[in-house]
């Protein structure tokens, strides 16, 4: 029996990765796509599904290709349709595409990783920790076609902003070494996000000591003034003033402890002799 489906059956759904390396599925079967260019192909029409000219696809994915680029696209779309097939589904069902333009059908049900990561970053309230599960990576990795540089560069600064929001809700929760670990990587990619020195610094003070916290204010005032030459924010200062009294404290306190439990222990001994 013939498992395909015609377009003018109930809607298909085609679920993409883009996030990472690149996966899509059609009706929860795997579409197998052969070649950068066919990646390449899906992965633009999932970001821009509506049908565009074919000259305008070919040159958003090789804009120095020449003339060329036009037998590379039809390429594509060749092994694009293939590959749905294979997973069992009509390729029409899916792809709209005429001699002048390409596109996904209207009706298609579209399940993107990159569109439901972007609305729990930005989403009231948004949800940093579901947002940070979805990303596996940055935008379509292992492609280099310009075209998705801009999306790829607006992800990139939306998982930066879940992992300032996670370190944050982190820390507020008491969670300092989960607090610690965001903060760690939003710094591995920008070390200028002064938001995440001051969250390390504030975890230094809660569970540190007093040379890591002013180790990590050093930090953050060196690339601060040697990449833009300003100064750390107030609050930042603040903070930082904040943990140093906090590790000050905590050493009191476990010097008089100390100092008790030795009293005690003389006191014990004295009482046995």
């Amino acid at each position: 029996m013939d498992q395909r489906v015609s377009h003018a059956a109930a809607p298909v759904e085609l679920s993409m990765r883009l996030l990472g390396r690149i996966s899509a599925s059609v009706n929860g079967r795997e579409i197998r796509l052969t070649g950068r260019h066919a990646q390449a192909l899906l992965a633009l029409l999932a970001l821009q599904p509506r049908p565009r000219s074919r000259e305008a696809i070919a040159t958003d994915l090789w804009p120095d290709a020449d003339g060329s680029s036009s037998a590379a696209l039809r390429q594509a779309l060749w092994l694009v349709r293939g590959a749905i097939s294979a997973a069992g589904t009509d390729p029409d069902a899916v792809v709209e595409a005429d001699q002048d333009s390409i596109g996904l059908r209207a009706c298609l049900n579209l399940d993107l990783d990159a569109g439901r990561f972007e609305r729990l970053v930005r989403g009231q309230p948004a949800e940093p920790e579901a947002a940070l599960l979805l990303y596996r990576g940055d935008l379509a990795e292992g492609l280099c076609h310009e075209c998705f540089a801009s999306d790829r560069e607006r992800l990139s600064d939306a998982y930066e902003d879940a992992l300032a929001m996670a370190a944050q809700d982190r820390l507020d929760c008491g969670d300092p070494a989960g607090a610690r670990t965001a903060a760690e990587q939003l710094l591995a990619r920008d070390g200028l996000r002064e938001e995440a020195h001051e969250t390390l610094i504030r975890v230094y003070g809660a569970t540190g000591s007093r040379s890591q916290v002013h180790r990590q204010f050093r930090r953050l005032r060196e690339v601060l003034e040697r990449e833009i030459g300003v100064e750390p924010l107030p609050e930042t200062i603040a903070a930082y003033r904040t943990a140093l009294a906090e590790t000050v404290e905590r050493s009191r306190l476990s010097a008089a402890s100390a100092v008790f439990a030795t009293r005690r222990g003389l006191a014990a001994f004295a009482g046995r002799t």
